[in-house]
């Protein structure tokens, strides 16, 4: 494999606004929060300093807990032994348990995020960090996870859903022996089924299949994985749930915040809701408040305000945040030094940072995690055939078929040309028009609109014909669109690893690893040939 280019974000038309002015520093009261080397000093002492010793007592007890019926290298044993000393902190990145991890996206951001506290550790000696994988195990939307694409096909799971998806027990497995068929005959082919019926058995939870799998991927790295839905974690956030219950913490706090984003931006990621708790028992139900009683959505529980904050107090882990509270619950347990994740997920985080002011919680620093793009040396080939650069092929589609077809076409640049004496004889006629009535350069006005439009619907039939005309050359410009964009969106949204995995085996995991930038959000695009 070989890197082929390394476009920055802010060169992508596909990135959000939002996302390329906070890399540029633009947004106010977000400069301390962007990845560099003197925020990242300031964040060290600040989060060394403010971090609860007693949330660090109860963190590594959990850590070992969650850990204790792994093989573990020996970096995840130094790794856990550090998380108990002061000056060490996490980097961390978060996904959905997705069967079989998912989108490949999820393979990245976890790369990322051991990178990151690899050269981190080279740089600060007296400090120590370790890389971590948050498991959203209370998730609720099975359908969102049941499933994954590979090999041109769709490998899903049933099981009966409705509460935290990390505590389902899986029992259909029929997903393995249909992956085994498709894959069997690839080179590491047998390495992936092996992963899979190890991780995957009969009886065990979604949560114990994930961190299995993700423990074999990236033990060596020293990654250790945390799931939140356990008691003495959940009992840290008795305080900030009581807020969010009694007080409407989160939606209060991210008013003004919400209102400054919509302004700039048209719209926020979320919109966080008077109360942003979930009650979690056998299912997983919004919680809301009617004026008089905290109410379970769709059940026929009911608590007044003493009664649920005593439920609160003695049962914390019936207690669950929904996606846009989950960030203040993971830096009030964590030593958290930075988050790296998804556009997305980046866009609400930037929601949050009043609210962690009002209860004094350090905010983390932000990292839109890389993207990696996987070129296979035929893809290329064509692309140069046509013509064709990367930026190009991460553009719009139609955009690109209109310049390869039109691209020097001399009826196209005598119509340009023709179209530019028109503008200008306008504008003589605009100027001279002031001198007379009025009505006289309306008329002038609507006459040159006519006559752009004509030029106009000259072009598009222009392009019309040549596509009929040059059918083949955009069949070939869309194929390779379809090769780039698999289901019309960016690989790493589509394939799982699987699709390299097979073929490269472990070795494609290090060049993952390589071929992330941790200075920079980019697209690093790597070409492999088979």
């Amino acid at each position: 494999m070989k890197a082929l280019a390394q476009i920055p974000f802010q060169n992508l038309e596909s990135i959000p606004t939002l996302v390329k002015d906070f890399l540029n520093a633009k947004i106010e009261g977000t400069q301390s929060l962007v990845w560099n080397h003197e925020n990242i000093k300031n964040k060290i002492e600040s989060k060394t300093l403010g971090f609860s010793p007693y949330n660090r007592e109860i963190l590594s007890e959990v850590l070992c807990d969650q850990h204790q019926d792994l093989s573990l290298s020996a970096l995840q044993k130094e790794n856990l032994d550090r998380l108990s000393n002061k000056n060490t902190l996490t980097i961390t990145t978060g996904h959905q348990l997705n069967l079989f991890s998912g989108p490949v996206f999820f393979i990245y951001k976890i790369a990322q995020v051991i990178k990151s506290t690899n050269e981190l550790n080279k740089i600060h000696p007296n400090h120590h960090f370790v890389p971590l994988f948050w498991m959203a195990t209370e998730d609720h939307d099975f359908e969102e996870i049941n499933h994954f694409k590979a090999e041109g096909e769709v490998f899903s799971i049933r099981e009966e859903s409705g509460g935290a998806v990390g505590r389902i027990q899986v029992s259909d497995l029929d997903f393995i022996q249909n992956f085994e068929n498709s894959f069997k005959d690839r080179k590491f082919g047998g390495d992936l089924i092996d992963l899979m019926k190890s991780s995957y058995k009969e009886g065990e939870t979604l949560t114990q299949a994930t961190r299995k799998l993700v423990h074999q991927l990236f033990s060596e790295y020293g990654l250790l994985m945390i799931d939140g839905d356990d008691k003495r974690l959940k009992a840290l956030m008795k305080e900030t749930f009581q807020k969010e219950l009694t007080e409407n913490l989160l939606y209060k706090s991210t008013q003004k915040t919400i209102l400054d984003l919509k302004q700039h931006y048209g719209k926020v990621q979320v919109n966080p809701r008077e109360i942003n708790l979930f009650y979690l028992e056998k299912t997983r139900n919004r919680i809301e408040f009617d004026g008089e009683k905290f109410v379970v959505v769709d059940t026929s529980l009911q608590f007044s305000k003493e009664e649920i904050l005593n439920e609160l107090k003695n049962n914390p882990e019936k207690f669950s945040p929904n996606a846009v509270l989950r960030p203040v619950f993971q830096e009030i347990i964590l030593p958290n030094l930075a988050y790296i994740g998804g556009n997305a997920e980046i866009a609400y985080w930037l929601e949050l940072i009043e609210c962690f002011k009002s209860i004094n919680l350090d905010f983390p620093i932000l990292v839109p995690r890389n993207s990696l793009l996987f070129l296979s040396e035929k893809t290329l080939g064509k692309m140069q055939k046509l013509g064709l650069s990367i930026e190009e092929v991460l553009g719009n589609k139609q955009t690109a078929i209109k310049t390869k077809l039109l691209s020097n076409h001399p009826l196209e640049s005598l119509i340009s040309e023709k179209e530019n004496e028109l503008k200008t004889i306008f504008q003589e006629l605009k100027f001279q028009s002031i001198h007379t009535d009025f009505s006289f350069g309306q008329l002038i006005n609507a006459e040159e609109m006519r006559q752009m439009k004509s030029y106009d619907r000259m072009k598009k039939r222009l392009l019309k014909a040549e596509k009929i005309k040059q059918q083949e050359k955009v069949s070939r410009i869309e194929n390779v669109f379809s090769e780039v964009h698999p289901a019309g969106i960016w690989q790493e949204r589509v394939w799982n690893f699987s699709e390299f995995y097979a073929d490269y085996g472990s070795e494609w995991l290090q060049d993952c690893y390589n071929n992330i930038s941790i200075e920079k959000s980019e697209l690093n695009v790597v070409v492999y040939s088979f």
